[in-house]
This record gives C-alpha cells, structure tokens and sequence, in this order.
C-alpha cells in the first residue's frame, strides 16, 4: 500500500461496522419465542453471518489503522 487512500479506507471500515450492526439487529429479531427447530436454525445461521460480518469489520479497521500508524510513524 504505496499511496492509500485514507478516506476510501475509512468509508470502508464505515461501511463494514454498518453490515456488522444490521447483522447484529438480524440475528436479535431471529431470538423469538418460537422454540422450533427451523426458527433455532435460522437464528444460529444469522449468528454465522453476525460472526462474518464482525470479522470484516475488523479487517477494515485494522486496514485504516495500519494505514495511519505508517503515515503518522513511519511503520
């Protein structure tokens, strides 16, 4: 990363916390009271997704973070 783009990294890393809370709202509106199995399936899918959504959240922020501490330390 010769020359990045800090304001591209930072919408990125925006964007990625935005999917990683509509994940997070996803998988609450699945913890219902309906205790079947299809609804406990749906729900664990949603954590699934919840779980990935979190993850490119934090590459994203580490990507910003790194981008900056080599601006601003030279490393």
């Amino acid at each position: 990363m010769q020359n990045p783009d800090f304001d591209e990294l930072l919408k990125n890393y925006r964007s990625a916390v935005d999917r990683w809370v509509d994940a997070i709202h996803a998988e609450e509106a699945l913890a219902t009271d309906d205790h079947s199995m299809v609804a406990m399936e749906l729900w664990d899918d949603a954590g699934f997704k919840l779980h990935d959504a979190e993850l490119a959240a934090k590459k994203a922020r580490d990507a910003y973070k790194n981008a900056l501490r080599k601006k601003n330390y030279g490393f």
